[in-house]
């Protein structure tokens, strides 16, 4: 598939709200396109870091609230494999592993759900998006759905980066953001900024309900979390029989497995 960029321009300066992983959750989409008007944050400023659509309860009316903000959108694996019809999520799970035997319900349904014009919406999305200093991605330049976490190996980084580089012949970004992994997290690699928003349509596997974006502001990066109403993403879920340990992690905050982690983020004892 032939890279697609999407360069901004003119870019309107000020504080950018960036997000990844709505994931279906109709509940805290809402709530944080609330967030971004009490915060005085147009649109414009605004960046989707993709996986629109995937874990929760209400694809269709997400991916409607996500077009009718009128964000930037980047194509995450999700969107790629739904714009094709496929029949998996190509979300890099490890085959027969606990997440991907649990991809399957959440995914069926999202693709059920998916018309023709959703599909080419999905198509349409770029693997890029550059707003001035950023360049915002959803898992790596070099796989869609490469997992990067807190831990990873700085040459994982340097990897993506110097793909970037061959891709599209810009010059290296100050800042970095991107998505998939669902933890929130910052990391200095060499003169750029990695910053992973985490997921506003999950939980980061702390405990907690709330969910994760970040407000970044020239090259001060913050992250936040986001209160919303979760009883009602749950019973979303339940109504479509989404109930296979996602609708709980909506409330425990706990994912249901943590294969997918590297072992330095999997809890001890």
């Amino acid at each position: 598939m032939r890279f697609r960029r999407h360069v901004v321009q003119p870019y309107e300066t000020g504080p950018i709200l960036a997000f990844g992983g709505p994931v279906s959750n109709l509940q805290a989409t809402r709530a944080l396109r609330a967030e971004a008007v009490r915060l005085g944050i147009p649109a414009a400023r605004v960046i989707c870091t993709g996986d629109v659509v995937a874990y929760c309860g209400d694809p269709v009316a997400t991916v409607a609230e996500i077009r009718d903000w009128g964000c930037h959108v980047v194509a995450g694996n999700c969107e790629r494999q739904l714009a094709e019809d496929a029949e998996g999520c190509g979300c890099g799970f490890d085959e027969g592993s606990t997440c991907d035997r649990l991809s399957a319900a959440w995914y069926a349904h999202a693709r059920g759900a998916m018309d023709a014009e959703t599909r080419a919406w999905m198509a349409g999305l770029p693997d890029e998006v550059s707003l001035g200093n950023i360049a915002a991605i959803h898992g790596g330049w070099t796989d869609i759905s490469r997992f990067l976490w807190p831990t990873s190996a700085e040459t994982d980084f340097t990897e993506e980066l110097a793909k970037r580089a061959e891709l599209t012949q810009a010059p290296r970004p100050q800042i970095v953001l991107a998505g998939h992994c669902g933890l929130p997290f910052c990391r200095q690699i060499e003169n750029t900024l990695w910053v992973n928003a985490g997921s506003v349509g999950m939980p980061p596997n702390d405990g907690s309900p709330r969910t994760c974006y970040a407000i970044i502001d020239g090259h001060r990066v913050t992250q936040h979390r986001l209160d919303y109403d979760w009883p009602g993403a749950q019973s979303a879920m339940q109504a479509a029989n989404l109930t296979q340990g996602y609708d709980r992690c909506l409330e425990t905050g706990q994912w249901p497995s943590l294969d997918i982690l590297p072992a330095a983020l999997r809890p001890s004892g």
